[in-house]
């Protein structure tokens, strides 16, 4: 993927391209490191140009409070993040603001459609057939934004798909994914799916596999329209320059 005309020449007049820093949340998971992984060199291999530095939020090495520090240049921080919550609202602000005051903090992935692209093509990879009712399995949050993101992106799938599709929780957030795919299953002529709204394995995907669906898709982590998206946060970064956010009060 490009950079933009726009993003190419602005950034370009004023200097070096900035580095992307990818925060992600951090995983106990070596799967899950190792997608991650797999992800930072794919978003590497898009834009060669471009020095690419993963980083983590908490748990996994390098954590993000260590990298921004050290990374020469302009910065763009780009949250691996599918929707809103305390790591997007607070944990990440704190972090820039204490380490690196002069970042720009791009959004968040989700929902977008490209998003709803990569569970698109997991489910097909899957098998997903006509009669099977789908789920959008997400990790779930405490703050309602976070949720109304996952309501979201499911609001995307169905219509992409052409059929009704849940949204429902691993963790914090009603219904829970249990109860959605015991519901399903009352009610569902096929199989129960669940579309995996994480990036990678770990702690939450193995909640999902454990909900009792009849088949759980593969997390998103490193289908090619995750990288493509990345992109797309960095360019609208630059575009617009938008401040880091300021940390949100704690509730």
């Amino acid at each position: 993927m490009s950079v933009s005309p726009l993003v190419r020449g602005s950034a370009l007049k004023e200097g070096p391209l900035p580095t992307l820093v990818l925060a992600a949340h951090g995983t106990r998971s070596a799967a899950g490191e190792r997608a991650l992984a797999a992800l930072a060199r794919s978003v590497r291999r898009a834009r060669p140009g471009c020095r690419v530095e993963p980083s983590f939020l908490e748990i996994s090495a390098p954590l993000l409070a260590d990298v921004l520090p050290a990374v020469p240049g302009p910065v763009v921080v780009v949250p691996l993040l599918l929707a809103g919550g305390y790591h997007v609202h607070v944990d990440l602000p704190e972090v820039v603001a204490a380490r690196r005051p002069d970042a720009l903090v791009a959004g968040r992935l989700g929902p977008h459609a490209l998003l709803t692209s990569a569970l698109v093509r997991t489910l097909a990879q899957a098998g997903l057939r006509a009669d099977d009712t789908v789920i959008l399995g997400a990790a779930g949050s405490s703050d309602p934004a976070g949720l109304a993101d996952v309501r979201a992106a499911a609001r995307r799938l169905s219509v992409r798909l052409s059929r009704p599709v849940t949204a429902a929780f691993a963790a914090s957030g009603t219904p829970s994914l249990p109860d959605a795919v015991d519901q399903a299953r009352r009610t569902s002529r096929g199989r129960v799916v669940v579309a995996s709204y994480v990036l990678a394995p770990g702690f939450f995907h193995d909640r999902l596999t454990a909900s009792g669906a009849d088949l759980v898709t593969a997390p998103l982590a490193p289908d090619p329209a995750v990288t493509a998206l990345i992109w797309h946060r960095y360019d609208q970064s630059l575009t617009h320059r938008h401040p880091h956010p300021t940390p949100a009060a704690r509730t």
